[in-house]
C-alpha cells in the first residue's frame, strides 16, 4: 500500500499540533515494526493526530540490488531512519508511534529506535509470511510485547484459522492477533488498542 501525507492531521504550524496534550497522563512509546513495504508508514500517516514525521527516500538501482522486492514491486519509496506520529487515546494516554526500517541494511538502527518503547505492533504481510520472520525475532529478542496485525491487502490470500497463523509465525498463545486496513484509521486504532490491551494485561504501563 503506498503511503500518502495524512489529509486529517493538523498542520505543523498549528497552536498544540506538535506538543503533547495538556490533558495526557500516559506517554507511552510503541514501535510500529514489520518487512519492507508492509504498510507502517501508511498506518502512523492514517492515524497520527499531528504531522507525521518521514525519512522516505527514492529507491534506486543500488538499493534493490539489496532489498527484496518479491511482493512489492509497485513500492518506490523506502523509510531509511523512522517514521513518526502521535495520537491520543480513552484514558489520557498518549501513543508517540515510531515505525522502524524493515531492511536488513538497517538493522543496525533498532536499537537505538527500540530504547524506551513498552511494546511493538508488528504487521504482517499474509501473501509473504516468511518477510515477517526476521522483524519478529528482533521484537522477541528485545523482550517487547507485542501484538501482530495482518494487514488486509486487497489480494492477500484467505488463511483458515487463527491457529494455523500462529503456527505459521510460531507465536505464543497468548500473542495478540488481529486484522487491520492499515489505510482506515478505525481499523488501525483497533490494532493499537489490541496491543495496548495485551501490555495492561502484562502489568507494562502500570508499572513503567
Amino acid at each position: 500500500m503506498a503511503s500518502a501525507p495524512s489529509n486529517t492531521a493538523p498542520d505543523a504550524g498549528t497552536p498544540g499540533a506538535v506538543h503533547r496534550p495538556d490533558t495526557a497522563r500516559d506517554l507511552v512509546k510503541i514501535l510500529v515494526a514489520g518487512p519492507f513495504g508492509v504498510g507502517k508508514t501508511t498506518l502512523i500517516d492514517s492515524v497520527s493526530e499531528i504531522r507525521p514525521l518521514h525519512t522516505e527516500e527514492h529507491l534506486s538501482e543500488a538499493s534493490a540490488e539489496v532489498d527484496d522486492l518479491a511482493g512489492v514491486r509497485e513500492k518506490s519509496t523506502t523509510t531509511v531512519a523512522i517514521d513518526f506520529g502521535r495520537i491520543s487515546l480513552p484514558g489520557n494516554v498518549v501513543l508517540y508511534l515510531f515505525g522502524t526500517p524493515g531492511q536488513e541494511r538497517f538493522r543496525a538502527l533498532w536499537d537505538d529506535i527500540a530504547y524506551g518503547a513498552l511494546g511493538a505492533l508488528v504487521l504482517v504481510d499474509s501473501r509473504r509470511l516468511d518477510a515477517s520472520f526476521d522483524v519478529l525475532g528482533l521484537v522477541e529478542e528485545s523482550g517487547l510485547p507485542y501484538a501482530v496485525a495482518f494487514n488486509a491487502f486487497p489480494d492477500a490470500p484467505r488463511h483458515h484459522g487463527e491457529e494455523r497463523l500462529r503456527r505459521a509465525l510460531d507465536l505464543e498463545p497468548g500473542t495478540p492477533m488481529v486484522t487491520c486496513d492499515a489505510r482506515d484509521p478505525d481499523s488501525s486504532v483497533d490494532a493499537l488498542l489490541a496491543l495496548v490491551d495485551h501490555l495492561i494485561g502484562h502489568d507494562t504501563m502500570e508499572t513503567r
